[in-house]
């Protein structure tokens, strides 16, 4: 039996996007039938054409496609166990309008069809039949969670007794479709009656991957911020989404938002950081800035080279291996600053009035000109505009072995200004330095949107202009 259970977990109606999909494909079909029916069939409108089944397949395949992508961009595809049914109907209601837009300026222009009010049917149609598919399945998932038929594997972290109550919650509101495969203790806990230790934070990873975690819980109210960071980090490395008591959230300045789980505050870490509309917006505009910059300002940018050239004997362009997204190495761009044999004596952080500076060189870092190849970095994908710096491989190494939770930087493209940039001052290579830095490095990540990101660049903006560049 336990068997049957396992298989059908793993099935269609184990994925709520899957059932998503296939209950999203039903509903725009239906509303096209609908429609076609209006619009052919009715008589409100003058008739053009006769319901035609070859002509409504191909048109029915368009726009099926084209509202699946839509729902995807406008993040309707996510996993929705714990999510608000109010938020999900609301976002389906401006995709579909907004989506009904687009396609009311494609037929625009033929009058005969009476854009206007078919637009209005057809957003009212669409938008019914796909509520009420999402109603119904949703009303089964509950269903097959409450009969443990389908669930989601959850790891408790923490104390004895948080871990009991938890436990007690979840196992009593299984509508929520959470199953505690086991524990990981992070006091002196005995054995717990109904479930199983599965070892110690040591060896999360391979706990993580044997019983596939799909939520961890962290139920200990402990000061060890670091031990936090080294579970979020690994969590989110594997796409887990994380729910930690508030009175652990301190190190996460401001973040996320709050869950309200069998009457605990509980915060909800996930891993998607963006919706897919606000990622795919985020790389269009990093294409089409850096692409205007490098464009329109290069008479600029081969005068600036000419001066490098003349100021001092060495190439114009500085390349560097930095760490980027997911641990990738990459070359990064900079008009040249420094002497060839800056790092003679090996790898080390610019310091205020660091005799390695060229004299054209000062003046590049401290208007942050010497940063402008990078726009190249962020044209071909490498690089963001805004972002955690880049850091070389050598400082990644060395800051994860003293801060294990450093690497979380690396969840998102680097960029060439972000939060830390427009926010610090002059600084020397320290511990209390790359903690500070990690702070506000985090907060980006936590907080990204594009409405942060033109935030920053327009501080960006001011700091340029008041050269507070590091040289």
């Amino acid at each position: 039996m336990n068997s049957i259970k396992s298989n059908i977990n793993k099935s269609l109606l184990s994925s709520p996007t899957s059932l998503q999909i296939f209950t999203d494909i039903i509903a725009i079909t239906i509303a096209n039938i609908i429609h076609y029916f209006f619009r052919f069939e009715s008589g409100i409108f003058e008739r053009v054409a006769s319901f035609d089944i070859v002509s409504f397949s191909l048109v029915n395949t368009v726009l099926i496609v084209f509202w699946i992508f839509s729902f995807f961009i406008g993040g309707l595809y996510r996993n929705w166990y714990i999510r608000s049914p109010f938020d999900e109907f609301f976002t389906l209601l401006k995709v579909t309008f907004l989506g009904n837009i687009f396609v009311f300026f494609l037929v625009f222009f033929d009058s005969s069809q009476s854009p206007r009010l078919l637009f209005l049917i057809y957003f009212l149609i669409l938008s019914v039949f796909s509520i009420a598919g999402r109603l119904i399945i949703r009303k089964l998932q509950k269903t097959l969670r409450q009969k443990r038929i389908i669930w989601l594997p959850t790891l408790l972290i923490g104390n004895q007794s948080t871990i009991i109550d938890i436990y007690k919650k979840t196992e009593s509101a299984t509508a929520w479709g959470y199953k505690t495969i086991g524990y990981i203790p992070l006091d002196n806990t005995s054995n717990i009656e109904g479930l199983v230790s599965l070892g110690n934070l040591e060896n999360l990873a391979e706990i993580i991957k044997n019983n596939k975690i799909s939520e961890i819980f962290i139920t200990s109210e402990t000061s060890d911020h670091s031990t936090l960071m080294k579970i979020v980090y690994l969590a989110s490395e594997n796409n887990i989404a994380v729910k930690i008591i508030p009175d652990l959230y301190g190190i996460f300045t401001g973040q996320v938002r709050t869950l309200p789980l069998y009457g605990i505050p509980l915060i909800d870490i996930s891993y998607q950081l963006l919706k897919p509309w606000q990622e795919a917006l985020k790389r269009f505009i990093d294409i089409v800035f850096s692409f205007f910059v490098l464009i329109l300002g290069s008479p600029f940018w081969l005068l600036t080279a000419i001066l490098v050239k003349l100021d001092s004997p060495g190439p114009i362009i500085y390349k560097q291996e930095r760490v980027g997204l997911d641990g990738e190495e990459f070359m990064l761009f900079k008009f040249r600053s420094m002497r060839t044999d800056s790092e003679v004596n090996g790898p080390r952080w610019t310091k205020v009035n660091d005799n390695r500076v060229t004299k054209f060189g000062y003046f590049l870092r401290k208007s942050h000109l010497d940063e402008i190849p990078q726009f190249w970095n962020i044209l071909i994908g490498e690089m963001s505009i805004v972002g955690p710096r880049p850091e070389r491989a050598f400082f990644v190494n060395k800051f994860s072995e003293q801060l294990p939770y450093y690497k979380r930087r690396l969840v998102v493209r680097p960029g060439l200004t972000g939060w830390w940039q427009v926010n610090y001052k002059p600084y020397v290579e320290s511990i209390e330095e790359i903690e500070n830095r990690l702070k506000d490095d985090f907060y980006y990540i936590e907080n990204m949107s594009i409405r942060l990101d033109i935030e920053i660049i327009i501080r960006t903006v001011f700091v340029v202009l008041k050269g507070h560049g590091q040289a």
